[in-house]
């Protein structure tokens, strides 16, 4: 099964042109020879990008070299009013002490400490969805939008402060582009429209409560063990300095994005990938009836088709398509000089796709992790280095057990084929929809 891909730009456009496609979508602005090209060089009158796919180049950017190469503020200043300092924008000294405090939050256990909220918030998921025609990322928006909310703050996504939350962001999502021209022009001042900062400003509202309530459940020593609790209370080990209320805040608004927005992204496309792939959906439906009939987080283990799945829609449908790094002194990339200031792009939509690193690169083919494993830096819907997302595992681990409680239940059959396009996450231009028929009647567990 060949999924569908944007068409790309023609390799010749205008300046204007090619803004006015990224400002629509970063991936049908990029041009076809991407998928081939190790290395391709963008100019402006301003600064000069380059995007990497040679391997080595992508390793000496996130893993190597990152202190050369820290997270460019170009692209993520659209999101300064919700995100403000927190981990996602940060760099340096601020970047590595909210890193030591978050970091404990995702070790060890934690994953198997959030498996039963997942499981509950999948049984609920499925319990809303009746045969039909189904929206499917209204639907996982709302699924992982829950997961989070009861991994982070032991509420559903019933709770009203949590429903109010969630509209909150979904009005943000819709108002404020990512590609802003301050991505383009250096001196270009950042300013966002009046419907963005009204409701950037009401989420960050929102989460100050919860954070308020929290902060004085523990203080009386009735918080209970989730996330938001570890965070809170763990201290730096070197300073001794724990998160202030408004950094929280700051934290808790990546977490809600990186948690729910991005895991959404991927339930969609997963969903479309098996309802487009009927012979793969029977087998996740086979492997997960075994699971679901006796759950528990030992028995992720033996999910092993549906994590291939969930591989291999990372590797076609990367949430994040691109990450956006900053050269701070002179470079070298394949002979060519790399500028300070230089704007470096790996994208994980271009290597999970590069002709020269896959086979059948565009086809959706979950049997190609059973045998081999790529190279770290051709697989990176986390990241990689430093920078790697802390909560890869639970994304995963929540993905799986979305995809076995939905396909248990459910046949998914697709309708039209849904265009991918890239702003927030990779979501479908106009929505996924699937028809939706109950597999059996089937009970909670």
């Amino acid at each position: 099964m060949k999924p569908p891909k944007p068409e790309a730009r023609p390799k010749q456009v205008s300046l204007w042109r090619y803004w006015k496609l990224f400002r629509q979508d970063i991936l049908s602005a990029q041009p076809p020879h991407l998928y081939r090209a190790k290395m391709a060089e963008f100019r402006t009158p301003w600064f000069r990008s380059f995007l990497v796919n040679e391997l080595e180049l992508v390793r000496k950017v996130l893993i190597d070299m990152p202190e050369v190469f820290p997270k460019s503020d170009r692209v993520t200043r659209g999101l300064r009013p919700l995100l403000g300092q927190s981990v996602f924008v940060t760099n340096g000294k601020a970047w590595t002490q909210q890193r030591r405090i978050i970091d404990p939050a995702f070790e060890g256990g934690r994953v198997k400490e959030s498996f039963p909220p997942m499981l509950a918030a999948a049984e609920d998921a499925a319990d809303r969805i009746g045969p039909g025609v189904l929206d499917i990322e209204a639907m996982a928006s709302h699924a992982t939008a829950d997961i989070i909310f009861r991994a982070l703050f032991s509420r559903t996504i019933e709770d009203a402060v949590a429903q109010e939350t969630y509209a909150a962001f979904r009005a943000f999502q819709r108002v404020q582009p990512v590609a802003t021209m301050a991505a383009l022009v250096p001196w270009w001042p950042v300013r966002h429209a009046r419907p963005a900062r009204r409701a950037a400003a009401r989420l960050r509202d929102l989460i100050s409560q919860l954070v308020a309530d929290r902060q004085g459940e523990i203080a009386k020593g009735t918080a209970p063990p989730d996330l938001a609790t570890k965070i809170m209370t763990t201290k730096d080990p070197e300073t001794g300095r724990a998160f202030s209320k408004t950094e929280m805040v700051d934290q808790v608004a990546i977490f809600f994005l990186a948690g729910h927005e991005t895991s959404a992204s991927l339930l969609g496309w997963a969903l479309w990938c098996l309802a487009a792939a009927p012979d793969w959906g029977a087998q996740v439906a086979e492997e997960a009836g075994v699971f679901c009939a006796n759950p528990g987080f030992a028995g992720l283990s033996g999910l092993k088709v549906t994590r291939n799945v969930v591989r291999e829609t990372l590797r076609l449908y990367p949430p994040v398509p691109m990450f956006v790094r900053e050269a701070k002194i002179e470079q070298s990339f394949r002979g060519r000089r790399v500028q300070k200031g230089a704007q470096i792009v790996v994208s994980p939509w271009h290597l999970g796709r590069h002709e020269t690193l896959w086979d059948s690169p565009d086809h959706f083919d979950p049997a190609r992790w059973d045998h081999r494993s790529p190279p770290r830096e051709a697989w990176l819907p986390f990241s990689a280095g430093p920078r790697v997302c802390p909560g890869a595992g639970f994304a995963m681990a929540e993905a799986v057990v979305l995809l076995a409680v939905l396909m248990s239940r459910f046949k998914f059959e697709t309708l039209e084929p849904p265009m991918p396009v890239a702003h927030l996450t990779v979501r479908a231009k106009d929505g996924i929809r699937l028809r939706v028929t109950p597999r059996q009647a089937s009970s909670r567990f």
